[in-house]
């Protein structure tokens, strides 16, 4: 086991230099490493007041992947950001929920579906298509008010 500050601060910064971490995963990282609990303390709080490691930005860039790039409903930004470590007050405090939003980020999800299949005018096909939704994180609610009307954009 290693004890040593400089060597715990010198990774740490190679694994922020690949992407940004959370406390709990650097954390993690330092531990699975076998630094010892007080290095892993001390270099979290130098990470922290060195601005390296920001859960609070780093949930909202989470958010703006899965909204964006993934094209994710809440449900799926809310895992991915548990997933990376983030703490249950950060992630409530940081994803507000707007119907508006999701809708669109929905309807452009759609609309990037629809062009590689025909139509989904089957049954099997539209569970299908029911059931990726659901998996990209979107509620049933959502779901429904889009499918039931995919080419009227005001009803939805």
């Amino acid at each position: 086991m290693t004890a040593l500050g400089p060597d715990a601060k010198k990774y740490s910064l190679r694994l922020l230099s690949v992407r940004s971490r959370s406390e709990k995963e650097m954390g993690e990282k330092l531990a699975a490493r076998g630094f010892a609990p007080e290095v892993i303390a001390s270099t979290l709080e130098y990470l922290k007041k060195a601005g390296f490691i920001n859960d609070c930005l780093l949930a909202e860039t989470l958010i703006r992947r899965a909204f964006e790039t993934k094209l994710c409903g809440y449900g799926a930004a809310r895992l991915m950001m548990y997933k990376r470590g983030l703490g249950r007050d950060v992630v409530e405090s940081s994803l507000k929920y707007d119907q508006e939003a999701e809708l669109e980020t929905l309807k452009k999800l759609l609309e990037k579906k629809m062009r590689s299949k025909e139509k989904y005018q089957s049954v099997i096909d539209r569970k299908k298509l029911w059931n990726f939704l659901l998996r990209k994180g979107y509620s049933s609610a959502t779901i429904g008010k889009v499918l039931k009307y995919p080419d009227n954009t005001e009803e939805a």
